[in-house]
């Protein structure tokens, strides 16, 4: 068993905030995502976030460093956008490895640096895994429904290359987050196996699925339960909703997850939802106060931050989440015990 799944059942933990939100405060300019890598690359690559892992690493590894002073226990690499897939966009491809080796590197020099300050607080590196831009349920073409723009297999050679490259670069644990097509996760469940079979190494894995809308679905139209149950066969550390919805909203559906799941429980909602200028505007106190309701139901054993939310607002959830106890792990423990 590893450290995680012991502190786990000890205590809240807490995941970092938003990657994006923080960038965003820095106003690059399309330079700021070529420097010393991309200065001949024949297209635009402005927006590009995790590039800036290769050309700007002090501001991604000054962003870690701000998550963990505010208290985060578990920092995600900058690799959202980390596969060929999403990378094709850019005709990066050939980048990826790099990309998401190098994000994997920064976040653990800052994670060690931390527990070799604070021993007793040991911080943790996901390895951030991201949806892709392509869905393999819907069609992209409303005349064509039986189309599909990725295959099962297509995902899973994407996946294995970027598991393989934040293996490499030393993360503690991976995530795979805002799932709004299971299918997708089920093949980057899928390629992680394949990765830890072929490594003989196993790292924990947790999932985090986004419910896009107050209907209670994901995209493709899974209830909360049905996507439970569909990520199941794996041996997850936790399982758990983010993105799309503020705190308020998620709490029905981490409900769900709390009744159900035989895993531990994870959430990082968003500060609100964006208003007309596509900003979020709750401030750290406001998202407190709705995520206390989660503490003191026992909902979450992991709870952080998705868009909008920046250091200030996990200070603030990391000093209450100190005042509660997390949600009871017992068949977690079975499922330890008997790995």
């Amino acid at each position: 068993m590893s450290i995680i799944h012991d502190l786990i059942k000890k205590r809240i933990l807490i995941l970092d905030g938003a990657m994006g939100t923080m960038i965003q405060r820095h106003k690059l300019e399309e330079e700021d995502f070529r420097k010393g890598w991309f200065e001949g690359h024949s297209k635009p690559l402005k927006g590009n976030n995790d590039l800036l892992s290769l050309t700007r690493p002090d501001i991604i590894q000054d962003i870690h460093r701000q998550y963990y002073e505010a208290g985060a226990d578990i920092a995600e690499t900058n690799t959202f956008s980390g596969t060929w897939i999403a990378q094709a966009d850019y005709d990066l491809e050939k980048a990826v490895y790099d990309i998401n080796y190098h994000s994997a590197r920064i976040a653990r020099e800052v994670a060690d640096e931390f527990t070799a300050k604070e021993p007793a607080k040991p911080r943790f590196v996901a390895g951030s895994i991201g949806p892709t831009n392509r869905t393999a349920s819907i069609s992209p073409d409303v005349n064509d429904p039986g189309y599909r723009a990725i295959s099962f297999d297509q995902l899973v050679d994407a996946y294995k290359e970027q598991v393989g490259a934040l293996m490499d670069g030393g993360v503690d644990m991976l995530l795979v987050e805002t799932i709004f097509d299971t299918l997708n996760a089920k093949a980057a469940l899928f390629a992680i196996d394949e990765v830890f079979l072929e490594r003989q190494k196993e790292l924990p894995i947790m999932v985090s699925g986004t419910i896009t809308d107050q209907s209670g679905r994901t995209l493709t139209g899974q209830t909360t339960e049905a996507f439970l149950i569909s990520v199941s066969h794996m041996p997850l550390l936790s399982i758990g909703l983010n993105c799309a919805l503020g705190a308020s909203m998620m709490r029905p559906y981490l409900q769900v997850l709390n009744e159900r799941s035989p895993f531990a429980v994870s959430a990082h909602p968003n500060a609100g939802l964006p208003n007309e200028f596509g900003k979020y505007d709750e401030t750290p106190e406001m998202m407190a106060d709705q995520i206390e309701d989660f503490l003191k139901e026992h909902l979450i054993n992991i709870i952080g931050g998705c868009c909008g939310t920046t250091p200030d607002h996990i200070r603030a959830i990391a000093q209450l989440a100190t005042k509660y106890t997390p949600r009871t792990l017992e068949t977690v423990q079975q499922i330890d015990n008997n790995d």
